[in-house]
């Protein structure tokens, strides 16, 4: 049997692009209906996701895709006339794709949708085009048995003997001439479906070239198989042809006296049997399409689909994209490694010390480009996560009877494969709240002398080593004085705090969890759920949210990530008698200061430190260890910086700077706030990274 697991990735990849090129493809077609190109793509993308569903046996995605095709391309020849309605179809039939696509992502299989109404739809649809009846896919004039089936001298007593008792029981034995069509992708696996169409329905005698070299793609375009039934012609002709990308099949009763005696031993053969049930049980394992499937229980069936869902979820999705310029550059620098590995080994060198020098330095210089390069085939452009956005704020818009843009800009900027995973939902909240509650409606927005159409940014840019992507609108802005309001009623400020607040400060209390300011409760927004969720997701990866608000002239969400999340410069320090790791894109500065200057405010520690106060923390209390003795008034402080509010770290002393890899804790130590990985240093121990966010 031919192992689509193998393809699955692939798969999955592959239709998330297309489908998001069907999204973006169709924005433009509804902006410009008069664009028969967008058209011509727009089934050109279809037609690929068709046929791939197929081969891979997604019959639902594959019948809807083929529904969708067929309205395409009514539109390209002139037979439908484009209308609201019809794109709202097809986009609609586009969410359901998706589902499914993403249903398959997770568990392996299908989502069980039902999609007769939408077939419905796009039937009723294609019912108005004018003219001609669809040409049928094989005339019978081209069922001629005009190719002729090689068996091996061995194995023609064998076949009358099986053709003569499957006549007797009932069956007929077809001769099947399959031709695939010009330029076929996955050849094997489009033989394999045939294979498996076929013998839901009966039983495959025999095949020419062997299922071997079949699953091998030792063949040119064509097939042919001798297969038992008691369907007609007409009915196993259709069963072919309903597997995508066959251009015809030639169908005959089979006849042996007709049959071509070759000596290859690599055409398969079957073996006689006395028992008929038997017969048929071994031709299925022999032509090797065997669905495995089929022969387990349906309990085994849904276990085995469970056990596999969890595997495929940590697995799938996983893969990116690589310029093989990136990896000639990474297999120069691995070919450099050696070269220095052989000059360590060197024993003149190694003798000396100056030489030795030389070349740790020279190592040093290539693991440092190493990292690099490692870091750059990590990076994929955020446009992979932009691209779905246009199609979820023209639905919003109409939901919300809003007439919105949506500009985006820095789509080429890169960020680690991990960011781009998990940056995707807080971007949605942080969309659906502008839309929501920033943009005004168009009469509201006519009256501020505002134009109509509301305007939404989303841009993203490198900022040192550090990835901007800010998400602003030209709306109404956050009525601050009403969140203030929020909450001192929730009890999260007091009235006096609420006086002293700026307006970007006190916009900031809406990342507190359940926090709303929605007078009723829609199903875009109002349940106070999404903010703090973007909060909390944007730290997990080591990031920060900054606010930036204006009545009347917009907001503005500037989100702060860091390039890679797989090794990054940390400080080295020591608490107590453990070492510590401060990642070094959240350090401001390092000073000493003195002890007699700390004072209490509200039974916390702070310093006046270039006449601001900076509240400092004792690390060795958050991490609950021993301080080290000091000399008398004297403390080394870490100044850390979360957006632009700044803290002062006590520690007891310093080590370095140094290049680490993060190390997960695992599932198990995840409760563990002020710990954000490990670290295993040169000498085999181990140093937590400390989470400075957390300690805000």
């Amino acid at each position: 049997m031919l192992d689509f697991e193998q393809y699955i990735d692939i798969f999955i990849d592959e239709s998330k692009e297309h489908l998001q090129n069907l999204n973006q493809c169709l924005l433009d077609y509804e902006a410009n209906t008069e664009n028969l190109e967008t058209v011509n793509e727009i089934f050109r993308i279809a037609h690929t996701l068709k046929g791939m569903s197929a081969t891979m046996g997604f019959e639902t995605i594959a019948s809807l895709t083929h529904k969708m095709e067929n309205i395409l391309d009514g539109i390209r020849s002139h037979k439908l006339q484009t209308t609201p309605e019809m794109v709202d179809i097809l986009f609609e039939g586009l969410d359901i794709l998706e589902e499914e696509v993403k249903s398959i992502e997770t568990s392996g299989k299908e989502k069980e949708i039902d999609i007769k109404n939408i077939i419905s739809r796009l039937d009723d649809i294609e019912n108005q085009r004018a003219g001609s009846a669809k040409a049928p896919i094989k005339s019978k004039a081209d069922s001629v048995d005009n190719h002729e089936l090689e068996i091996s001298e061995e194995d023609r007593d064998t076949i009358i003997s099986v053709a003569a008792d499957m006549a007797e029981n009932g069956f007929k034995v077809f001769k099947l001439w399959i031709k695939l069509e010009d330029g076929c992708m996955l050849k094997a696996a489009r033989a394999f479906l045939v294979f498996k169409s076929l013998e839901s329905k009966g039983e495959i005698v025999y095949s020419s070239p062997s299922s071997d070299d079949i699953e091998d793609e030792k063949f040119e375009d064509s097939f042919t198989v001798l297969y038992s039934s008691k369907l007609s012609s007409d009915e196993v002709e259709k069963i072919v042809m309903e597997v995508s990308e066959i251009e015809k099949v030639e169908i005959s009763i089979f006849d042996i006296s007709k049959a071509t005696i070759s000596k290859s031993e690599n055409i398969e053969s079957i073996k006689s049997m006395d028992d008929n049930e038997a017969q048929f049980e071994e031709l299925t394992k022999n032509i090797n399409v065997e669905n495995k499937s089929d022969a387990k229980s349906d309990s085994n069936q849904d276990k085995q689909s469970e056990g596999d869902a969890g595997a495929k979820k940590s697995k799938t999705g996983k893969t990116v994209r690589v310029d093989i310029d990136r990896l000639d550059n990474l297999m120069n620098l691995v070919s450099e490694l050696i070269i220095v590995k052989t000059r360590l080994e060197d024993d003149e060198i190694s003798s000396n010390q100056q030489n030795m020098n030389d070349a740790v330095e020279y190592l040093e210089r290539i693991t440092t480009s190493l990292h690099d390069a490692v870091t750059k085939v990590r990076m994929v452009p955020v446009e992979r996560v932009f691209n779905r956005f246009p199609r979820m704020v023209r639905d919003l818009s109409k939901d919300l009877n809003k007439e919105i843009e949506l500009f985006m800009s820095g789509e080429e900027t890169e960020v680690d494969r991990t960011v781009i995973d998990e940056i995707g939902d807080p971007l949605i909240h942080l969309l659906r709240n502008s839309i929501d509650h920033g943009i005004e409606i168009p009469e509201v927005r006519l009256e501020k002398g505002k134009k109509e159409k509301g305007r939404v940014n989303l841009n993203a840019y490198p900022d040192g080593n550090t990835v901007v992507i800010e998400v602003s609108d030209d709306g109404a802005g956050i009525n601050v004085d009403k969140v203030k309001q929020k909450a001192i009623d929730k009890g999260l400020i007091t009235a006096e705090q609420a006086r002293e607040m700026d307006a970007n400060k006190a916009a900031e209390l809406i990342f507190a969890p359940g926090f709303s300011t929605a007078d009723k409760v829609s199903d875009i927004s109002g349940r106070g759920v999404g903010l703090d969720v973007v909060l909390t997701k944007i730290e997990a990866l080591g990031g920060n949210v900054e606010i930036e608000t204006e009545k009347d002239k917009g907001s503005r969400f500037i989100i702060r990530l860091p390039l890679t999340l797989a090794i990054i410069q940390a400080l080295l320090v020591i608490v107590g008698e453990e070492k510590y790791a401060i990642p070094l894109n959240n350090i401001k500065e390092i000073t000493d200061i003195n002890t007699e200057e700390i004072r209490l405010i509200e039974q916390k520690e702070v310093i006046l430190y270039r006449d601001n106060p900076l509240p400092l923390l004792r690390l060795s209390e958050v991490l609950d260890c021993k301080e080290q003795k000091r000399a008398q008034g004297e403390a080394t402080v870490v100044i850390v910086k979360k957006g632009d509010k700044e803290i002062g770290l006590i520690i007891d002393s310093l080590i370095g700077q140094q290049e680490i890899v993060i190390k997960s804790l695992g599932r198990y130590l995840n409760f563990v706030k002020q710990i954000a990985g490990a670290t295993i240093l040169g000498n085999g121990g181990v140093a937590l990274i400390i989470d400075t966010n957390s300690l805000f």
